[in-house]
């Protein structure tokens, strides 16, 4: 592959003549230049996408609507003085019930308090979940599941425990009690607060089951919510501080029959009519009817993008796209537009003056007259009849897209500079039934919306072969991966339709569909972290049948790509080695999640990876089977978390003939959209703008000073060090993590490479380790140095909290 040499968005360029002051003389690093220990792989550059929190639809996929084939069902009767932030929330009667969600909220927009009794009955109906309850003290509260600032208590019915945690825009678990509860039948729930005093009671209890003092930072003020994790709940009865002797009077408030994604617009004296209509819908089940009656005035939908955060618009850049539309008796044209949120402002619009009764495709070009991050886009009718809408597309043109396909090019052209050498695209998303490689195909605009594991109103606009077009342009490495219980006729149709020639079925619908060459798949996943629910025997088997059956059917079509299991590793379980025997010579690579969040993440990475190699060989002393690491998790993307990133990377390298891919999760994030608690993007994107976080820059660092040998190298004291270079022997490159939080200076020795220029070339990534960065502020990012005092045997003071990269040559 081309190597890509990217601008490291530089904070300070500069040529020191000296060595650093020195510090106490508390390290020291050895390195035998002559002593090549292991080769490494260029693929440890790499990274993980998959379509969890919106990092993809509503992302890199450069599709401005979000709802547009309208499968959101129209929101249910909201309840007057509570707001929803996520989840399903329905009354009936005065029974509020909710179905299970990652984190959905219902928050009362009563008065905040300090002390009192709060109170409600919870129930689970089907008798199980993980958890849901009362959040007291609440303030900031937004969509996702940790954003908000409060206590959380919570019944857990599995485990039958109330829990106590506090959220401070993340989650601190305070402390737990054992209780005994029917999770089928009404609970009571009763807080009582004062001060930093916590008192829960579960039941009828007089004795509370926790009675917690906060001592840090205690949250002494806020309102009250309703929430659930994982959870079909029901919630009556509620009481609160102001008013504890009778519980709370719920009111529902009126119903509008627009998908939920989408605003009615309802302007002027005519009447409108809404219906979200599943009768005779263009694509997937659903459309939107819009009906304007007799009077005059605008009746139409809105359209602000990804969870309403807006679609940006800018001046003299056109937008492009298409709809699909039906009418009746409609006496006038219908017009699109892009306006202001408020819509007081216009800045593009067109008008399709005629629309049959038949559903047809209609183009879309609107060339905005202003920027504007926080636009909307609309379709609105001003004479009566009623229009039915589906499949609705609006993206950039031009060079706002990259290379012509349909992905946003400021994204795209953030993750090449981030020197990315290999992508995985999957993840759990592909363990949702409907996940399936066939629907993924031919007409976006017919390609059936699915219910998806992360978002359930899923689009299939972007799949795995748009997937492979991105990275064939970005000159990156591929791997997918595929649902496990996809057919094997299906399995062995995907390989031909990948890497055959038109001449066949496959390879020919391929070229139909705009892509006459092969793609050259070399990597294919099993599926993903199989059995991690529990390290059940039955399971393992079934995971070790489905891939056995289509291994054979894909190595039949195509020996060369290479295969990868997804078994979930638990190296103390005796299942283990049954799927190891079982996948030996048809598994290449075994797929290892680790955690990256700790600044030395790096030393439990290594302990794992030297017990998997050490098992490996102890199962098959002669296999051929190596690790391959598809998602380095986390819940942070700040400066901690790029140490986390230095170190895992450090442990890698110590084992890179066993180990031959490596990639940190996520590589993307929208801003504020976190929805899941997968806190950990690398490039973060807004609307109108892209930005990197403090793992962008390590993992740059470590694409930029690529070499593929590592040498010998030993450290004493508190350094995590690894030593590479070039096969002529002319380069070395240091990689140092630092994670204390005081400088180190260390005294580097180096054998074996004569000739030694005094220049050195330095990349430092430095700060505090809560630093992350935002669009307007940059905090934390690469420094990019010389260094005059280089030698066989050097001094040098690496900065506290850093990643630092030494490269010398002869």
């Amino acid at each position: 592959m081309k190597r890509i040499y990217p601008a490291l968005g530089v904070v300070a360029v500069g040529l020191v003549l000296c060595a650093p002051p020195l510090l106490a003389q508390n390290a020291r690093i050895s390195v035998n230049t002559q002593n090549v220990v292991n080769h490494i792989s260029p693929w440890l550059a790499g990274s993980c996408i998959e379509d969890v929190n919106h990092e993809i639809y509503g992302g890199l996929y450069d599709q401005k609507i979000f709802g547009e084939s309208f499968e959101e069902p129209s929101p249910n009767a909201g309840i007057q003085d509570w707001k929803t932030y996520g989840g399903d929330w329905r009354l009936e009667g005065q029974v509020i019930s909710v179905g299970a969600d990652s984190g959905g909220k219902l928050v009362s927009d009563s008065p905040a308090f300090s002390d009192g009794n709060i109170e409600t009955e919870v129930r689970f109906p089907n008798g199980t979940g993980d958890n849901a309850g009362l959040l007291v003290r609440v303030n900031n509260a937004g969509l996702g599941a940790d954003t908000f600032d409060g206590y959380e208590i919570s019944l857990e019915p599995r485990g039958q425990r109330v829990i106590l945690g506090k959220h401070h825009h993340d989650w601190q678990p305070l402390q737990n009690a054992q209780v005994t509860f029917d999770p089928q039948k009404w609970t009571r729930l009763r807080v009582e607060l004062s001060g930093a005093r916590i008192r829960i009671f579960v039941g009828d209890s007089a004795t509370p089951q926790i009675d917690f003092t906060d001592p840090t930072a205690p949250l002494l003020m806020g309102t009250v919510a309703l929430r659930t994790w994982n959870s079909n709940a029901s919630f009556q009865n509620v009481r609160g501080p102001e008013n504890n002797t009778a519980p709370e009077r719920f009111v529902a408030e009126p119903v509008i029959q627009v998908s939920r994604q989408w605003d009615a617009i309802h302007e002027g004296t005519g009447t409108a009519q809404f219906l979200h209509d599943r009768v005779n819908p263009y694509n997937g089940t659903w459309s939107q009817m819009i009906q304007h009656g007799t009077g005059q005035g605008t009746v139409g939908v809105a359209n602000k993008g990804l969870n309403r955060w807006g679609v940006a618009v800018k001046r003299q850049r056109p937008l492009g796209g298409r709809l699909y539309l039906r009418a009746q008796d409609l006496q006038g044209p219908v017009t699109v537009a892009l306006q202001s949120a408020n819509g007081q402002i216009t800045y593009a619009t067109q008008t399709i003056a005629k629309v049959g009764t038949d559903w047809a495709k209609y183009t879309l070009s609107l060339t905005p007259n202003a920027d504007d991050a926080n636009a909307r886009f609309v379709i609105t009718l001003d004479k009566p009849g009623s229009l039915w809408v589906d499949q609705v597309v609006l993206s950039g043109t031009g060079n706002a897209q990259f290379k012509g396909l349909p992905i946003r090019a400021d994204i795209a052209r953030a993750m090449q500079e981030q020197g990315i050498k290999f992508l995985r695209y999957g993840g759990t998303m592909v363990n949702a039934p409907e996940y399936r490689w066939k629907n993924m195909i031919g007409d976006p605009d017919r390609r059936p919306p699915y219910r998806g594991h992360w978002y359930p109103y899923s689009t299939n606009g972007f799949g795995i072969e748009e997937f492979l077009r991105f990275c064939e342009a970005a000159n990156i490495e591929a791997a997918f991966a595929i649902n496990v219980e996809e057919s094997e006729q299906d399995v062995a149709d995907l390989v031909e339709y990948l890497n055959s020639n038109v001449n066949t079925v496959w390879g020919k619908r391929r070229a139909q569909n705009g892509h006459p060459a092969p793609y050259k798949v070399r990597w294919i996943e099993i599926g993903n972290e199989e059995v991690i629910w529990g390290d059940n025997a039955g399971d393992y088997d079934h995971y070790i049948a489905r891939f056995n059956a289509l291994s054979t059917v894909i190595h039949a079509k195509d020996p060369g790509i290479q295969l990868v299991c997804s078994a979930w590793w638990r190296p103390e379980s005796p299942n283990m080695e049954r799927v190891f025997k079982a996948l030996d010579g048809k598994a290449a690579f075994w797929d290892l999640h680790v955690w990256s969040d700790e600044a030395r993440s790096g030393a439990s990475v290594d302990r794992d990876l030297t017990q998997m190699q050490s098992l490996f060989r102890q199962w098959g002393p002669n296999s051929q089977m190596k690790c391959v690491i598809f998602e380095e998790n986390g819940g942070l993307h700040n400066q901690q978390r790029a140490l986390g990133h230095a170190t895992t990377l450090n442990a890698v390298r110590r084992h890179g003939d066993f180990v031959v891919v490596s990639c940190p999760a996520n590589a993307l994030q929208p801003d504020g959209q976190n929805d899941n608690g997968w806190d950990q993007g690398q490039i973060f994107f807004s609307p109108d703008r892209v930005w990197k976080m403090p793992p962008f820059y390590a993992a740059q660092m470590a694409a930029l000073n690529f070499q593929p040998l590592r040498v010998q190298s030993t450290v004493e004291g508190n350094l995590d060090a690894t030593a590479t270079r070039s096969e002529d022997g002319k380069s070395l490159v240091l990689h140092v993590v630092n994670t204390s939080d005081t400088a180190q200076t260390a005294t580097l020795s180096l054998d074996g490479m004569a000739g030694i220029s005094p220049q050195a070339q330095v990349w430092t990534l430095a700060g505090d380790l809560k630093a992350a960065n935002s669009p307007d502020h940059e905090t934390v990012a690469t420094q990019r140095s010389q260094f005059a005092g280089a030698s066989a045997k050097f001094n040098y003071s690496f900065a506290a909290h850093s990643y630092t990269i030494l490269r010398l040559a002869k």
